[in-house]
């Protein structure tokens, strides 16, 4: 799990004694950014401290502007978590030992801590390396998928438990690939989105609800090293151990501030979100392809990246390591046709990229033998509308209705304390400006939103504002 915030390890390395005292209050002044002392278990499995003073500060920010989450000055320092209070349990490697953990999980109680860490950057693909649970009454488990790649027994024992996650989007793929599916899910980063926290990293999360410092250092490690160090696995555990903790004071959060219904209803949504389909010429999204200036080195771009993408899967390596995008762009501009061409590139004077130099000197030749009839198109119409920046030329009644309805959905995030993206997704806001109903009535508008892919929460906060300055700007230009 890749942590957001800067972490320093203080004291000796030993688990914590104690949480520190309340600092500040939430951003919707309810349960407060850090819970009363005594509200988080001990990590270290002791007693827990004495209870503190209530949380205290300033008004929440529904009554105030924007979305804020600051801490006062003199607050406590936050408490450094060094170890998980039963310890690192030991790597999940076989079919007994899962079936030991599933036993445990099953016999335990309430939600399920959940999180995985992948090897980006250094393997193909986007597989999990490692899944940590941590579960009341089960304890925290570090299950290795290559050595038991199969937890659909694992999924049934959970099946009517609400799984945890951190930013569930980025993990649910790679879960699923496992046989993990949650039917119920919390997101702790959503909700700390929806809450108005300025920051949401796990890390951030935690030390401003619960007043603890997590371990970030390994957050960009090659999870499929095995074995895999005791330190990365005390990281890994620890990247659960208070989870369930902060999804409960996340909970509370949200009743006072009025917005479990839209997190529930989010949480829903992330789950019922069918995977996307792969991407029509996923060459194209080639870093620097802009600089491609015919169809002939376009072809190169795609003869390159597809024979990158083919030695990166066999290799089980990022595509990255075998040829950078930056080395695929100069290739496409200079398509050199010998070795001695080709090492003169600056950006193929590396071991890597030599390796495969016979391969990528095929790749430009079969481009550039192609018939004109077989060159990839210099653009492809997009989905959608174009881009913003050229409405005002193509249709400026459409650019005034963006301008619009960005600064109602603007204020309103304002209003209610979060991210305009997470009121509304940009993409439907241009498109619901770019293609208007025909009637600006907020039934209609809301309506419309609904079938672009807005929640039911969404709609029934933007419709009626929006509606209000279509027909202001209709009638303006009626006059």
């Amino acid at each position: 799990m890749s942590q957001a915030s800067e972490t320093e390890a203080a004291g000796e390395n030993t688990g914590i004694v104690g949480m520190s005292e309340t600092r500040a209050t939430g951003p919707e002044g309810g349960s407060g950014a850090r819970k009363a002392a005594g509200t988080v278990p001990d990590p270290t499995g002791g007693d827990p401290p004495a209870t503190g003073a209530s949380a205290a500060g300033a008004p929440g920010a529904e009554s105030g502007g924007g979305a804020s989450n600051g801490t006062p000055a003199d607050a406590p320092a936050a408490v450094p978590l060094l170890d998980p209070r039963e310890g690192v349990p030991p790597v999940v490697a076989d079919a007994a030992a899962l079936d030991r953990v599933i036993a445990a999980f099953a016999a335990g109680n309430g939600p399920v801590a959940v999180d995985a860490e992948r090897a980006s950057g250094y393997r193909y693909g986007q597989r999990a390396y490692l899944v940590q649970l941590r579960r009341a009454g089960a304890g925290t488990a570090l299950i290795d998928p290559v050595g038991c790649p199969d937890l659909s027994g694992l999924d049934a024992a959970l099946a009517d438990a609400e799984i945890v996650l951190h930013a569930a989007n980025q993990d649910l793929p790679c879960l699923a690939e496992v046989g993990l599916v949650p039917r119920r899910l919390f997101d702790t980063e959503l909700a700390g989105r929806l809450l108005g926290y300025p920051r949401v990293g796990l890390g951030s999360m935690v030390e401003n609800v619960l007043g603890f410092l997590l371990e970030k250092g390994y957050s960009a490690a090659d999870w499929s090293t095995r074995p895999l160090p005791e330190d990365w696995l005390r990281y890994a555990a620890l990247d659960v151990e208070l989870l369930v903790e902060l999804r409960d004071a996340l909970h509370g959060e949200l009743v006072a501030a009025g917005k479990l219904d839209w997190a529930l209803e989010e949480f829903e949504a992330i789950l019922a979100t069918p995977p996307k389909p792969p991407r029509a010429d996923p060459w194209r999204r080639t870093s620097g392809i802009h600089r491609v200036r015919n169809r002939r080195a376009l072809a190169i771009v795609r003869s390159v990246w597809e024979m990158r993408d083919k030695i990166a899967r066999e290799r089980d390596l990022s595509p990255g390591r075998v040829l950078q995008d930056a080395a695929i762009i100069e290739l496409a501009q200079q398509a050199p046709q010998t070795v001695p061409d080709l090492q003169a590139l600056p950006t193929m004077r590396g071991r890597a990229a030599r390796r495969h130099q016979s391969a990528w000197l095929r790749a430009v030749a079969r481009a550039r033998e192609l018939p004109d009839r077989r060159l990839p198109a210099a653009n492809v119409p997009g989905e959608g509308p174009p881009p913003a920046h050229r409405w005002a030329d193509r249709d400026p009644e459409a650019a005034k209705r963006l301008t619009a309805a960005r600064a109602v959905v603007a204020a309103l995030a304002e209003e209610h304390s979060m991210p305009s993206e997470n009121l509304l997704q940009p993409d439907v806001v241009r498109r619901l400006a770019w293609t208007p109903p025909d009637e600006p009535a907020a039934s209609v508008i809301g309506a419309e939103l609904r079938r672009l892919g807005a929640r039911r929460w969404q709609a029934e906060l933007t419709a009626q504002p929006i509606a209000r300055a279509f027909l202001r700007l209709e009638t303006k230009n009626g006059l």
